[in-house]
């Protein structure tokens, strides 16, 4: 449980959306939201790392799907490296000892009582009142303009042949003889990091691990997301 003072987030996967009533009687649209319970893997210092973060991890993976590297980031595994740091005097990190985990991502902010080994579960946002969600917005392919940067397309009257929905010209002529980077035009579309701020928090279901986040969030049912207090005044 994270306590005051410290960073106050977790992960999960967005369940899908509901509505549900509020206290007056008025339909909320919210996002259902499984969060945690998640392990602290690792608790960056700004002695050692430089800077002040909790690393949590969500969601068991079963250690015959684990790279050793990713075992070895929750257990103590021996190896050649390790029996010459400790013959060097140097001590080996803190491990949680869980499961691997298949969702891991580190929240800036201090750690407070927070510690290696414990775990954040959902009731960590009780006073919490709007949050920041980030997540990978669905991917739609290959787009054209049209559906990618809300272009209006061509006229659709007589003497428009077969360009309806083409981007019109995109630039210079003889001089500069190129285009400028950053011109909006077709391409991959979706599937990038995208982050909604200042959600507010409408209902916690702590026996279920559920947070029930008001409006949209990013990404597909089942996808991972970061769910943070916001930093927005």
């Amino acid at each position: 449980m994270a306590t005051s003072g410290s960073v106050v987030g977790i992960l999960g996967r967005k369940v899908g959306m509901t509505q549900v009533y509020d206290e007056s009687g008025k339909v909320v649209p919210v996002t259902v939201v499984e969060a945690g319970p998640c392990d602290v893997l690792d608790v960056r210092t700004p002695e050692r790392d430089g800077y002040e973060a909790v690393q949590l991890g969500y969601l068991d993976k079963p250690r015959r799907l684990a790279s050793r590297s990713q075992r070895g980031q929750v257990a103590k595994l021996d190896s050649k490296r390790g029996k010459k740091r400790a013959a060097a005097g140097i001590e080996p990190s803190k491990k949680p000892n869980c499961e691997p985990k298949r969702f891991i991502r580190e929240i800036r902010g201090p750690a407070g009582e927070l510690e290696v080994g414990s775990q954040v579960e959902v009731g960590a946002f009780e006073d919490v009142a709007c949050v920041d969600v980030v997540g990978t917005s669905k991917g739609r392919g290959f787009s054209g303009a049209m559906k990618r940067h809300n272009f209006s397309g061509q006229r659709a009257s007589h003497g428009v042949k077969k360009c309806h929905r083409h981007m019109g010209g995109t630039g210079c002529s003889a001089s500069p003889s190129r285009l400028f980077k950053g011109v909006r035009m077709p391409g991959h579309y979706g599937a990038a990091r995208c982050t909604v701020r200042n959600q507010k928090v409408v209902r916690i279901d702590a026996e279920r691990n559920l947070l029930l986040i008001r409006g949209a969030i990013p990404g597909p049912n089942g996808g991972y997301v970061v769910v943070q207090q916001t930093n927005k005044l």
